[in-house]
């Protein structure tokens, strides 16, 4: 049983469920401070949402800026235990011993790789790639990205054809390709957990009359934050999904299913300041662009209001206070027609665009399949903390929607608190 000492009745380790941002800094921050940290990842890579970024706030820096920092952190530093391929599957116990079970899927790599890529050069099955969304391929043997920690490749189980090609067995140079390796099962005891699970867009296809899935060129604000990427699907170039050509227009519909009964009753807190940055991309890759953003309310609480003032004094930005009713698609032009009431004018208006960029809301990770056990979840599926005494602490999105830098700042809380409970210092850490 990893994480505790002989004859001791509580553990000083503490358990990282997620290695987005958040868990990323938790584990860093614990582990600098002298605890033994097992960082438990579901994909093959760190990162998280982040490292599919185009750029993030307050800087407006690439992810790789901060990223490439962190990286180098956890090579630095023995004190973290990384499992990639795993999911925590229930967490029983008390602060102080909680008892973690651990189901690590097979990656068919192992760490003799060097991420030379001649595997992806015999691969002849190619697959949709999550990490773009969908909007490119990738071989089923696979890196996330340039800058994938840790820097081995992994195996799509669900498209590999395995013994029955096999071509990337032989094409490996080091012997790191394992076609048979077996799923495992880990049994960790901690002291403290830090659920840092993060986030998922709310499904638009649910959202029907904002017809995405039925037009190409209706995307969400994740797929254009790829678009926008310099190492996304077009290099940064902005192109129309239908047909290729430039983007000279795009309509930003916020609040797509927020704040609605029938979709997410909350307000995702960060969505109008995402859409703000993505049109002012917009309008460094294209200068001749134009942004028309739909809005319900703009919200871009504390030091983020300068930035969307200067981004909505641009001329080159319209801003319709209305909900949009509709999308639908020219006859003639091919051109994408947003239909909203516009509640200043009194109004309908009818906006033709390239593209438009839905603003789904941000839904915890853990609303579906939440580890069982001692995690409890609140109404909207994100992480309910125990009070007094407990040993369970949420950071970033796995709490509550947040930005970045509010993801770090609470990160870091939670390392602290963590810290506290293991160690039994006179902190409260329920506060």
């Amino acid at each position: 049983m990893a994480g505790s000492s002989p004859g001791s009745s509580t553990s000083d380790s503490i358990l990282v469920v997620g290695g987005g941002i958040a868990g990323i800094t938790a584990a860093l921050e614990a582990a600098e401070a002298g605890a033994q940290v097992f960082l438990v990842e579901k994909g093959p890579h760190l990162g998280g949402r982040v490292a599919q970024l185009a750029r993030y706030f307050p800087k407006l820096c690439p992810p790789t800026c901060g990223l490439e920092i962190n990286f180098q952190r956890l090579r630095d530093n023995p004190a973290v235990r990384l499992f990639t391929m795993a999911e925590v599957q229930e967490v029983q116990g008390r602060a102080g011993r909680y008892r973690v079970t651990v189901r690590r899927r097979p990656r068919f790599v192992n760490d003799r790789c060097t991420a030379c890529g001649a595997c992806t050069e015999v691969c002849p099955v190619s697959r949709p790639n999550p990490f773009d969304y969908g909007m490119s391929t990738t071989k089923t043997i696979f890196l996330g990205h340039e800058m994938a920690f840790p820097m081995r490749y992994a195996i799509d189980a669900d498209s590999c054809l395995f013994d029955e090609c096999a071509r990337c067995v032989g094409a490996c140079p080091y012997q790191a390709i394992d076609l048979h390796m077996g799923e495992e099962t880990i049994q960790l005891e901690v002291g403290a957990v830090i659920v840092a699970t993060g986030w998922q867009p709310y499904d638009a296809q649910a959202i029907t009359n904002l017809a995405y899935g039925h037009y190409p060129d209706v995307v969400t604000n994740v797929m254009f934050e790829r678009m926008l990427a310099d190492n996304g699907p077009t290099q940064g170039r902005l192109l129309r999904p239908s047909d290729g050509s430039p983007v000279q227009s795009v309509a930003f519909v916020q609040c797509a299913g927020s704040r609605d009964r029938l979709h997410l009753a909350y307000c995702s807190s960060i969505c109008c300041l995402a859409s703000l940055k993505e049109a002012s991309l917009l309008l460094e890759r294209n200068p001749q662009a134009r942004a028309h953003v739909f809005y319900i309310d703009l919200r871009t609480p504390g030091t983020y209001e300068a930035f969307a003032s200067t981004v909505l004094d641009d001329p080159r930005v319209r801003a319709v206070k209305g909900k949009v009713a509709d999308i639908l698609a020219d006859p003639q032009s091919g051109r994408l027609v947003v239909v909203a009431d516009d509640m200043v004018s009194g109004e309908m208006s009818r906006t033709a665009v390239d593209l438009v960029v839905l603003a789904t809301g941000m839904v915890s990770s853990l609303d579906a399949d939440r580890p069982a056990g001692a995690i409890a979840t609140e109404a909207f599926g994100f992480v309910a903390e125990e009070g007094g005494e407990g040993g369970i602490f949420a950071a970033g999105c796995a709490r509550a929607p947040m930005d970045v830098a509010s993801t770090t700042l609470e990160a870091t809380a939670a390392a602290m608190r963590a810290l506290a409970a293991v160690r039994r210092d006179p902190v409260e850490v329920g506060a």
